[in-house]
């Protein structure tokens, strides 16, 4: 299969051209050994290409394979992560000054695009799963009935699958988005490898992003944004505008070929890391997909009575998770684990012996009320409180213990006894927090 932009750049690398251009090393090698590759690294030119330009080249190339391999109309790669995708799809679908229904687990880049644009959420809330200690699916009918309140909204966002690996079933969410005139986001952060494992369902939305760093084998910060209605001139629009004006050509090249590994071996490979991890999920307590749950195939999440011990038991034998909270301990597991790092895992879970039913986790209580926008509560004047003290302040940013993983107390609400209560109840580990120092 095709890499047309890594191969351009290594044929470009090739030629060995006295570069007086940026970067500044030149494509020597970085001082000390640094490990970079130097000769990939290049900025716009004749050669290169440039990531928003309209005139086609190496880059819209391998983003059109990127592309048709997903079900999409168009994708353009991100340099700056999925932060930069859920900013310029907000800014693409929801556009400034309106509303938007949001996710109230949304990862905190939503909230500072709510911020950014003035947008006003209408947040749809995620049952509460005793028995697992998470956050569920978002239901189609909370969708519906959030839609059929408030008629002006026309852009829905949500996120699945969730750091704990839960998805939520998006062809029907954007049946219901449909219905209602409205388009469907999804931040699909930890879902990049979802589609070469033959799942469909991210082709339902309107847009996307991934993260290709976060589930593939892939540097920091590469991520994809998808849509589908719109052409490529739209998201270059929007990119570039929360994107540097020089990204990295090392960091697209390596999703061109990651792309390309992942048509054939990759895919191979992450097939047998699901049957791995299906193995283990038998034989050690785990969240597992039960009726209405539906999981990442490839995220392990070990749970027990004290997730923190085994997070830390399954570390001193040389085993590092993602992380941990009081039941769980969340694992990515990719294609570039093999049997050996699996074996690894298998005798540690049985020299701790930690694992178990997952430690009781009370629902979080309703959310409180706000008394700011979101964008008042980020450019207001701010100040650190013990967080015993702040009943009755307005919250600066986000209080989001995991689990749930979704915001207790949310920038531009106020805080309240009960909230406080909770974060006792649950352990919650921080002391301070940011609140308005003047309500205007």
């Amino acid at each position: 299969m095709p890499a047309p932009l890594y191969e351009h750049l290594r044929a470009l690398a090739a030629q060995r051209p006295v570069r007086l251009d940026m970067p500044g090393h030149h494509g020597a090698p970085l001082p000390g050994g640094f490990p970079w590759p130097s000769p990939l690294d290049f900025t716009e030119n004749d050669g290169t290409g440039d990531l928003y330009s309209h005139e086609p080249d190496a880059i819209q190339a391998a983003e059109r394979l990127w592309a048709d391999r997903s079900g999409f109309q168009s994708c353009l790669f991100l340099t700056g992560g999925s932060t930069q995708g859920v900013h310029a799809g907000l800014a693409l679908l929801a556009g400034a000054g309106g509303a938007v229904a949001l996710d109230r687990g949304s990862h905190r880049s939503a909230y500072h695009a709510l911020a950014l644009l003035d947008l006003e959420p209408l947040f749809l809330s995620r049952p509460w799963l005793a028995g697992e200690g998470v956050a569920g699916p978002i239901p189609p009918e909370a969708v519906e009935r959030a839609l059929a309140g408030r008629p002006d909204i026309k852009t829905v966002c949500i996120t699945s699958p969730t750091y704990y690996g839960v998805l939520s079933d998006l062809p029907a969410i954007a049946a219901v988005c449909r219905a209602r005139g409205a388009r469907l986001m999804v931040d699909g952060a930890h879902g990049a490898h979802l589609p070469f494992l033959g799942d469909t369902g991210y082709r339902a939305a309107d847009v996307v992003v991934m993260s290709a760093h976060k589930t593939l084998p892939a540097p920091g910060q590469t991520a994809l944004l998808f849509a589908n209605g719109f052409g490529l001139d739209r998201l270059q629009r929007w990119g570039s505008v929360y994107g540097t004006s020089s990204p990295s050509y090392v960091l697209m090249a390596a999703l061109d070929a990651v792309r390309d590994y992942m048509e054939g071996e990759g895919t191979a490979r992450y097939r047998e890391t699901v049957r791995r991890v299906e193995d283990l999920r038998r034989r050690f307590p785990a969240l597992g997909e039960g009726e209405g749950l539906a999981l990442d195939p490839a995220r392990l999440v070990l749970t027990g009575p004290d997730g923190f011990a085994l997070e830390r038991a399954l570390r001193r034998r040389g085993v590092s998770c993602e992380m941990a909270d009081r039941g769980h301990a969340v694992c990515i597991c990719t294609c570039a684990d093999g049997g050996e790092d699996f074996a690894r895992l298998e005798r540690a879970l049985v020299e701790t012996g930690l694992t178990g039913p997952c430690a009781p986790i009370p629902a979080p209580p309703e959310a409180p009320e706000a008394a700011l926008s979101p964008r008042r509560a980020l450019f207001a004047p701010r100040e650190r409180i013990a967080l015993a003290q702040s009943a009755g302040r307005v919250c600066a940013g986000q209080i989001a213990p995991y689990p749930p993983g979704v915001p207790v107390v949310a920038p531009g609400e106020r805080i309240e006894k009960k909230h406080l209560a909770y974060l006792a109840q649950i352990g919650y580990n921080k002391s301070h927090c940011d609140v308005i120092s003047r309500e205007e």
